[in-house]
């Protein structure tokens, strides 16, 4: 995929429709090119190639209801480790189970993992929100992940499938994420999980979810997360950031996928200016908990995790981030075939158990009024 040209960046304050429009592709260009970069280590590498194989195609080429339809990351995942003969790639966890929650005015879809117990006392619980661009993936795609999680930080991971544009348009997804942290707070004890020790986790467009609902805890005075995961978040909409100039033809998100997701989840340009988007920009980051930050180094996203880093830190909140060299974005649920994941996904559970671990930080009073959900 070429990267925008000059035009295509300036329509961005005329809309994502033009933006767009911008990155149409000839039939020739619609095919997925392994890597573009040329950065990739060849465990990433190798996995690029075998999506490339699967079929898959740059979503900006598709309707949603097509790359909702063709291969995923976690296809090639799996093909891959069987092509390694590793004909059981699953991390090992204790048992999972598919349930739905009585969240209002939407009942959503969530999945528990529980992870081998070492004991009968209530277990931490982290609330995971899976990525997508909020338009495809689901609790399925991003099992691997949830069973990381599960794994690496011995606790619960309630993962969460919200809905999805471009039938549920921003902020749809944002809201979800606000009442199933509401649900798991008040529901924790009857998962078996501590009610005071809950993290919040979520992956690419799932990050985003995952510090605006504890945003939205923090707003209204309810438990506020242990720790928030944010894994290479989509924190801005500035598609001029440093990593978007240097990746941002890279594979399996480019540029071009980004203002495609993007222009599938908002209603109008209004909405990138809005804080829950434009989150290292316009949001009020004071009062969060630590965040445990992952970064791809090939990833258009590389920048929103370092500005959101950055922000964060002059609030004053803890912040832990690592970028990983040599991978692209949806690396960290690949471990079965990517030594990577598997080194970030280790850290990411160490750093969660300390902070599980850490005394409980004093609870907030609201700080205002918050916006009712679908404003």
């Amino acid at each position: 995929m070429a990267m925008l040209s000059r035009r295509g960046t300036m329509l961005l304050p005329l809309g994502l429709a033009g933006l767009t429009a911008a990155c149409a592709h000839s039939p020739s260009e619609a095919v997925l090119v392994p890597d573009p970069s040329g950065r990739a280590d060849p465990e990433q590498r190798a996995l690029l190639e075998t999506y490339a194989q699967l079929g898959a195609r740059p979503v900006e080429a598709l309707t949603p209801a097509e790359a909702r339809a063709q291969p995923s990351f976690a296809d090639a995942v799996r093909s891959r480790a069987l092509a390694m003969q590793n004909t059981n790639p699953q991390r090992v966890i204790g048992s999972q189970e598919d349930m739905t929650l009585n969240t209002v005015p939407t009942p959503l879809r969530a999945r528990l993992y529980r992870p081998i117990p070492a004991h009968n006392r209530p277990l931490p619980l982290i609330v995971y929100f899976h990525g997508g661009g909020w338009v495809t993936g689901n609790i399925d795609t991003y099992d691997a992940t949830a069973r990381a999680l599960c794994a690496e930080s011995e606790a619960l991971v309630l993962s969460v499938q919200y809905r999805q544009a471009p039938e549920f348009r921003f902020p749809a997804a944002q809201d979800d994420a606000n009442v199933a942290w509401v649900w798991a707070v008040t529901n924790a004890a009857s998962l078996g999980a501590d009610p005071n020790n809950i993290a919040i986790a979520g992956e690419s467009s799932g990050a985003n979810l995952a510090i605006n609902a504890a945003l939205y805890a923090r707003e209204m005075g309810a438990r506020m997360p242990r720790a928030m995961v944010l894994i290479y978040p989509v924190a801005g909409t500035d598609m001029n950031a440093p990593s978007y100039v240097q990746f941002g033809n890279a594979r399996p998100l480019g540029k071009a996928s980004v203002a495609w997701h993007l222009q599938n989840y908002t209603r109008s340009p209004a909405d990138l200016r809005d804080p829950r988007l434009d989150v290292y920009n316009r949001a009020d980051l004071a009062g969060l908990p630590p965040a445990i930050i992952v970064n791809a180094e090939i990833d258009p996203l590389q920048s929103d995790g370092e500005r959101l880093a950055e922000k964060l830190r002059v609030a004053g909140v803890l912040v832990q981030r690592v970028v990983y060299p040599g991978v692209t974005h949806e690396f960290f649920g690949a471990d079965a075939v990517l030594g990577k994941a598997r080194e970030a996904q280790r850290f990411v559970g160490e750093q969660v158990r300390i902070a599980f671990a850490a005394p409980p930080a004093p609870q907030p009073a609201p700080r205002r009024r918050t916006r009712q959900p679908g404003m």
